[in-house]
């Protein structure tokens, strides 16, 4: 299985360019799958840099409402019009930081080949989507600064938009999240009540990013998280909105079961 990072918030390969946003591209035996865009059309010349030829995408799964991970969907779409494109129907909703708009550009949801779901979904052996995470142990605290606007009203956002994707093989399993806004531990609650394990890998944010510092509880909570991670032999790779300090504070924790992940990267697993 060969997993590219066309985009991340830093960079790894020189050539390639980096901006606040995730696209990861995994290729299996069966698929050859886009996870989110990024934030702009950037990651188009990444992964012409990296030799991905996106015509050849077949599925499309978008993590979340937000436009840091949607931004490059409507390029895509330009140049792709077969892939389907897998999102929950929630994640066209209206959601803010503070008082920046950050939801995803509406038209998306009237491109034909948009699949609009509502919970779990089994795309087939393969592949599946999961949302309905409610645990909220070790929750991200910044958070905190998002809301959802509906019938008039802001309320903070409960992440019901986000989704999970899962790529079962007979070898491995693989889960990719983009953000964990609903806490890494959660979903992977979620996971093994579903699935009834761990998976081998996953790659994901883990939402702890704050440009201010930590306070004492935000720390407890991030070494806490870490040492939880640590207790499964799944290995871990993150990056985006985790944040620099956050990474040193896990590191040293979980040592090499830790990876951090940038632009141009490039793995067989």
């Amino acid at each position: 299985m060969k997993i590219a990072v066309l985009m991340e918030d830093t960079c790894g390969d020189q050539t390639c360019l980096f901006e606040h946003g995730l696209s990861v591209y995994v290729e299996t035996e069966h698929h050859k799958i886009l996870v989110d865009t990024g934030a702009s059309d950037a990651f188009l010349e990444n992964a012409k840099k990296m030799g991905v030829s996106l015509q050849e995408v077949d599925t499309v799964v978008l993590s979340h409402g937000h436009y840091d991970h949607s931004g490059g969907l409507t390029a895509f779409c330009e140049r792709n019009r077969k892939a389907r494109i897998y999102m929950q129907k929630s994640a066209l909703g209206d959601y803010y930081h503070n008082e920046r708009y950050i939801g995803v550009d509406k038209r998306i949801g009237e491109f034909p080949q948009v699949c609009l779901l509502s919970g779990d979904f089994v795309i087939d052996g393969e592949l599946s989507v999961f949302s309905n995470i409610t645990g909220r142990r070790f929750y991200p605290q910044s958070n905190l600064e998002l809301s959802e606007e509906a019938g008039g009203k802001r309320m903070q956002d409960t992440f019901s938009h986000e989704q999970c994707l899962v790529i079962r093989t007979p070898e491995q399993s693989i889960l990719l999240s983009g953000c964990a806004h609903n806490g890494i531990l959660n979903i992977l609650d979620r996971y093994e009540e579903l699935y009834h394990g761990m998976p081998d890998l996953v790659i994901s944010g883990f939402h702890m990013m704050k440009k201010t510092d930590y306070t004492p509880e935000e720390t407890k909570i991030i070494c806490d998280t870490a040492r939880e991670l640590k207790k499964w032999k799944t290995r871990f790779f993150t990056g985006h909105c985790t944040g620099e300090k956050a990474i040193e504070l896990m590191m040293p924790i979980m040592g090499g079961q830790l990876v951090q992940i940038h632009s141009g990267d490039v793995w067989e697993v």
